[in-house]
């Protein structure tokens, strides 16, 4: 367990930094297989470059294809999502890349 709780978790020989992250990936498999989403990339990393600089590398939980639309997710507690880190990276992904970063909340 970690500083926020999560249990890191295995499904179909992934690990998953948290239960609440693995309940999603079996919900976005579920939408792949029946065809709502496209696609489905896991951990896809986004390189944060300003003016040539690297600043950082996002990593979200999910991408995928949804009616045309790329979307990003990333699972978050109510306490990870409030995080500086993560908000200034989520800014950084919409003015970079002009993805506005889906928060799954999570009871965990």
């Amino acid at each position: 367990m970690n500083k926020y709780h999560n249990r890191k978790t295995v499904v179909d020989g992934i690990a998953f930094a948290s239960k609440a992250e693995a309940r999603r990936y079996l919900e976005v498999m579920m939408l792949q297989r029946g065809g709502a989403i496209s696609q489905l990339e896991l951990q896809p990393r986004f390189p944060m470059v300003v003016n040539n600089v690297k600043v950082c590398t996002y990593v979200a939980d999910f991408s995928y294809n949804e009616n045309g639309q790329h979307v990003v997710e990333d699972v978050k507690s109510e306490a990870t999502c409030k995080l500086p880190v993560f908000r200034i990276k989520k800014k950084l992904m919409l003015a970079l890349y002009g993805i506005d970063v889906q928060e799954v909340k999570n009871a965990e």
